[in-house]
């Protein structure tokens, strides 16, 4: 494989431009053949042409020669410009070949640097871009605890606190992420995504509900336990249509292409108010509730609901009322009729 070849598969590997590793792997020979001629600090470039390889030193125009792998005399030069004057610079044709061992060292040690500069800089560039939003990938290994996430050929890490545990992260299986943040460690960039973010739900529903993406219909708060189940709260700013209906979607499509992406998550969705006696009942779907006494000063309210009903609205560990609370920000107490009767006495 001659270099243009490798050059081009590198640049395929990691989605970079040929002419940008041109450039790197230049600035890799001119290091080199400092190096070969004992002279890093001379001012010295290197060019080159790909197919087939050759290169060319930036060689000074003196009128004596004491250094031929620096200089070149104004005889000589003129031979090929007859404009050139002492002073001027002339890049004559080498074999990058001689420049010896050690200074292919140089030159694979800089270009490897300059790769990963490149590729840093890219990762920087598509993924601060991103924080905030949602990607799409491909899971490609663990390592440790972490899963890592293929997109657009680079690599974002999954760390286990935004792992969902419910969720199984084959190899080999596409699914979307929400974008933490880009930041600078152990001399690269890690770009970390979360699946237990509760953005990630909004996201999702921004995909899916044309109204939401519009801004027809607004999420006004969101409250999830990844992987068993959220509640989503939403309003719309057109009374013609509702926003209940539309996240649904025609026969659940929507909100069940967003269940099917979180692996059966389930997902309440429910009308925010500005009554909060009626965002609290609704956010405690599907339990039925009798009444509401609210004490604003302390933000709480005393919720009952029918004796075959509290279960319900408690739910599982108290999931519901746990979730309606975060929904809603507002403290909930739950009793049952006869529990409540048992108070009054």
């Amino acid at each position: 494989m001659d270099i243009l070849q490798q050059l081009r598969a590198i640049a395929d590997e990691r989605d970079l431009p040929v002419e940008e590793l041109q450039l790197d792997l230049e600035e890799a020979l001119s290091a080199a053949y400092k190096q070969y001629i004992s002279a890093r600090d001379a001012d010295i470039r290197v060019k080159i042409t790909l197919s087939p390889l050759s290169a060319s030193v930036g060689k000074e125009v003196v009128a004596v020669v004491t250094d031929a792998r620096r200089q070149i005399s104004l005889e000589d030069a003129r031979k090929k410009d007859t404009a050139l004057e002492i002073g001027d610079s002339l890049f004559v044709a080498v074999d990058p070949l001689q420049f010896g061992r050690i200074a292919a060292q140089t030159t694979k040690q800089v270009l490897q640097q300059k790769l990963r500069e490149s590729e840093r800089n890219r990762i920087q560039a598509v993924f601060t871009e991103k924080i905030g939003d949602l990607v799409t990938g491909t899971v490609s290994r663990r390592e440790g605890q972490s899963i890592f996430i293929q997109v657009n050929k680079m690599e974002a890490e999954l760390p286990k606190r935004e792992q969902v545990p419910t969720e199984p992260y084959r190899p080999n299986d596409r699914l979307k992420v929400y974008v933490l943040r880009v930041d600078d460690a152990h001399r690269r960039f890690r770009v970390t995504v979360s699946r237990t973010h509760p953005n990630l739900l909004r996201k999702l529903f921004e995909l899916e509900v044309p109204e939401i993406s519009q801004g027809v219909v607004v999420i006004k708060s969101v409250a999830r336990e990844p992987g068993q189940r959220s509640k989503i709260a939403v309003i719309s700013l057109d009374e013609r249509i509702d926003p209940i209906g539309a996240c649904i979607g025609p026969r659940g499509t929507r909100v069940q292409a967003i269940v099917d992406e979180l692996y059966d998550e389930k997902i309440d969705v429910v009308h925010f108010g500005d009554d909060p006696k009626k965002f609290i009942t609704d956010s405690l779907s599907p339990a039925k509730v009798n009444s509401i006494r609210l004490n604003e000063a302390e933000k709480s309210a005393f919720v009952v609901v029918p004796d075959s009903q509290l279960s319900l609205a408690i739910g599982k560990g108290g999931q519901n009322v746990r979730l309606a609370a975060r929904l809603t920000d507002w403290k909930i107490d739950i009793r049952s009729e006869s529990q409540a009767a048992g108070d009054r006495r």
